[in-house]
């Protein structure tokens, strides 16, 4: 516990995470000889089934070759030139038959990739809004929210895990979401009904922030700005605003410098910093944060933290959250439980109820469940 008490925790995410990286170049060498060897022995039965195949061809060929011979010995008017016109086409026969096997034969194992295309080309897409409603193009405005009897599902064959939700969010609020961990029903933004909207412009409209930084294998400008929207300035600024502007400027190309997979040349703060950073620069009025700060070092958590207060003030942002840390400075805070909604109010006024919310206070130990009542009080 020392080390840990030691060491930042973020020091010790980005450790591990360059370690992970490091299995991910070694392990292919350290199997690659295991590999080898079951995929030349897969080779192997694969060469001897053919020849297997081969010679039980050349036998029917061969015994039916004989027996066309037997038969013309009981026809004693047949002459020469024609036993040897049908011998010789018989042997040509056998080849093609031989041939026509083989090939069948493949293209049995070639239809695996077949099936898997028309698998992919059977995969149900997503819902085409048929009445398109037409709406502001600064919508949402002011970023109200409202659900309606919402249900929501991963699969249809599975049970809901939202169950009628009803429930307001009023413009600029913050709204902490925590608990215990097919869609019906309508959620209304700015009162539009989102499922008569188009998807993809729904989408854009709304900023995520995930636990898990996403990055593109691509430029930093392509990740900051995917559709090319914005000038340079604008992305400096987004950057500057989160502390990473004198690390992408002493990169060699700067903006145009390359982004390796799944961000694999910044830490792990820095990767969500940057998710922050194009948050800034797509600049919606509202904002969801899928635990944002569970995997980075306090000092980027109290960047984050800041930054959210400064400059998304005029957002709704929506933060769901396990550590209740993170929560405690929402306007509101919504508890679910069992997908239904518990509690919904200011963070002080649900521990003075001592409900379901102050269980989950109490959970964290006596002194953190202290530091949070003072931190709801205030």
């Amino acid at each position: 516990m020392t080390f840990y008490n030691n060491n930042p925790p973020g020091r010790i995410l980005n450790r591990f995470t360059k370690d992970l990286i490091v299995l991910d170049e070694y392990i292919p060498f350290i199997f690659y000889e295991m590999l080898q060897d079951e995929n030349t022995s897969a080779l192997f039965i694969y060469s001897l089934a053919l020849r297997c195949f081969g010679f039980w061809i050349d036998v029917i060929c061969t015994t039916m070759f004989v027996a066309v011979i037997i038969v013309f010995f009981y026809f004693k008017e047949v002459n020469g030139a024609n036993i040897g016109l049908v011998l010789t086409q018989y042997i040509l026969l056998t080849g093609y038959l031989q041939w026509c096997m083989r090939q069948w034969t493949e293209f049995e194992n070639e239809l695996v990739s077949l099936e898997r295309f028309y698998e992919y080309c059977n995969i149900k897409t997503e819902t085409i809004t048929k009445e398109v409603k037409q709406i502001p193009k600064n919508w949402p405005d002011e970023g109200r929210i409202v659900f309606r009897d919402v249900f929501l599902k991963y699969n249809p064959q599975e049970m809901y895990i939202l169950k009628k939700l009803n429930f307001m969010i009023r413009p600029q609020e913050k709204i902490g979401i925590v608990g215990r961990t097919g869609t019906e029903g309508n959620i209304i933004i700015d009162d539009a009904d989102i499922t008569k909207l188009p998807l993809e412009q729904v989408r854009s409209k709304i900023s995520i922030i995930p636990q898990e930084p996403f990055l593109f294998s691509e430029t930093m400008r392509k990740n900051l700005d995917p559709f090319d929207e914005n000038s340079d300035d604008v992305l400096w600024n987004a950057l500057e605003q989160v502390e990473l502007k004198s690390v992408v400027f002493e990169l060699p190309d700067g903006l145009h410098c390359k982004v390796f997979e799944r961000g694999s040349n910044f830490s792990v703060g820095q990767r969500q910093l940057v998710c922050l950073a194009r948050a800034l620069v797509r600049n919606n009025n509202i904002l969801v944060l899928d635990e944002a700060t569970a995997n980075v070092d306090p000092h980027t958590d109290d960047l984050i933290q800041k930054t959210m207060r400064k400059k998304f003030a005029h957002c709704t942002v929506l933060t769901i959250a396990h550590r209740l840390q993170t929560v405690m400075d929402s306007d509101r805070i919504l508890v679910m439980n069992d997908g239904s909604i518990e509690e919904f109010d200011h963070p002080f006024n649900l521990l003075r109820n001592k409900g379901y919310f102050y269980k989950l206070v109490q959970s964290t130990g006596k002194i953190t469940a202290l530091n949070l009542q003072n931190d709801a009080r205030e």
